[in-house]
């Protein structure tokens, strides 16, 4: 699993990679209300904005950490925005997406890396 500065999560699945936030994101966003997800089949780039989730604290827009093509979204989020706060880091994903470059996630920061950031 990697993880970025903005919050997110990826764990490659075979040729795609699963996103979500993490654990310190949800629960410094409080109860999560609403959440948008992209489009099935969207290009995306690296730091576009490309999903926006609401709490009773803030909204926030969810980036793209890497180039690629999202090719499946977590329907059940939409339905049911509190299970982020419920399993940030499982259940809860966003989308799941096929890199332009599985090496991008090299640059990512691995989880001790992270637990420093939010330390």
């Amino acid at each position: 699993m990697k993880f970025t500065e903005e919050h997110e999560w990826l764990l490659p699945e075979g040729d795609l990679v699963v996103v979500g936030i993490t654990e310190h994101a949800a629960t410094a966003l409080g109860d999560l209300v609403f959440v948008e997800l992209p489009e099935i089949g969207m290009n995306v780039v690296k730091d576009d904005e490309i999903c926006v989730i609401e709490s009773v604290k803030a909204a926030s827009d969810i980036l793209a950490p890497i180039d690629g093509e999202i090719v499946e979204v977590n329907s059940a989020l939409v339905d049911n925005p509190t299970l982020v706060n419920e399993d940030p880091m499982g259940a809860a994903w966003f989308f799941k997406m096929k890199p332009a470059n599985m090496a991008d996630l090299d640059e990512m920061l691995d989880e001790d890396e992270y637990k420093a950031l939010v330390e």
